[in-house]
């Protein structure tokens, strides 16, 4: 899948070659995610070594050749991974620090949409905001990707969770998770929150910071809805709050590295077990792309869009 001027086209490429330590992985589901919105759009381009056009953050399939050096997994081994780019083809390379074993139980279209949505929920919730047992944590976008995982995240760690969702329909779908789904409208009146994980945008951070804590954490991961917004610092020093932000794609292999080996210990058993899943939504053939992109964008989903190869 080819991104040219904002068109989505399918195109043959050379087959890709695995360097020292990488993977050659013969994909089989690849999730999407708003950064596949925003590439498409010019508005946020793969970092430096990733394919340029070629979009797609995370990918599921197995083993089909090995680089130098590369020992981690063997040929035809179930893998599944988080790239800068390039998962939306038949074959992606990956390093091999930057995959994962697909849990026995999960069929592709499942492993497909777990590694970027379960990461960047497990690192922002944990090591961003050192969510702990008893805390209350307020999600917002809690029927999207990363909601749908931070719901079970916290839920899993003894957190109690609200989320907002914003169509009365998929609420019932979203308490399921483990969360008490609220309307956005008014949510800062449910506080206090000891966390706060914004997928939303600017438009919540006034009423964010009405809802949270003493000592809370505000964690920024998604401005879909507006990236400014003014911020009364004298009601965050009252609360000595913490604002942080953060982002997955462009980190150094070794920040991500230490993301995937923190969730394969401490999330994967928890898939073997039964005890999260990845709510999929629809999936669609790589060349039904352009209605999977749309789909997305469209909203009113449960958990992810994924093409299957």
């Amino acid at each position: 899948m080819v991104v040219k001027s904002g068109k989505l086209l399918v195109e043959e490429r050379p087959d890709p070659q695995p360097g020292s330590h990488e993977l050659m992985v013969r994909v089989r589901a690849a999730g999407l995610n708003g950064a596949d919105m925003l590439q498409r759009k010019g508005a946020y381009p793969a970092p430096p070594g990733s394919p340029e056009d070629i979009p797609g953050l995370e990918l599921a399939g197995e083993v089909s050749a090995r680089g130098p050096g590369a020992s981690r997994f063997d040929d035809g081994g179930r893998v599944m991974a988080i790239v800068g780019g390039g998962a939306q083809a038949e074959l992606a390379l990956v390093h091999e620090r930057a995959a994962m074993p697909v849990p026995e139980g999960l069929d592709w279209p499942a492993a497909g949409g777990l590694p970027e949505v379960f990461v960047t929920a497990h690192d922002a919730l944990f090591t961003q905001a050192a969510l702990r047992p008893g805390e209350r944590l307020l999600v917002h976008g809690g029927a999207g990707g990363v909601g749908s995982a931070a719901i079970q995240l916290g839920r899993a760690a003894g957190a109690r969770v609200t989320a907002t969702v914003r169509r009365d329909e998929l609420r019932p779908e979203v308490e399921r998770l483990g969360a008490e789904a609220i309307a956005p409208e008014g949510f800062e009146r449910r506080g206090p929150f000891d966390v706060v994980l914004e997928l939303v945008g600017a438009a919540n951070l006034a009423g964010n910071l009405k809802a949270l804590g003493m000592a809370g954490r505000i964690v920024v991961i998604g401005v879909g809805a507006g990236a400014k917004a003014e911020l009364n610092l004298v009601a965050l020093m009252g609360k000595r709050g913490t604002l942080r932000g953060s982002t997955l794609r462009a980190r150094p292999l070794e920040e991500k590295a230490l993301a995937m080996r923190l969730v394969e210990r401490e999330l994967l058993p928890l898939f073997d077990a039964g005890e999260l899943r990845v709510p999929v939504a629809a999936t669609y053939a790589l060349d039904e792309a352009e209605q999977a992109y749309e789909r997305f964008e469209g909203g009113g989903k449960l958990g992810k869009i994924v093409l299957t190869l």
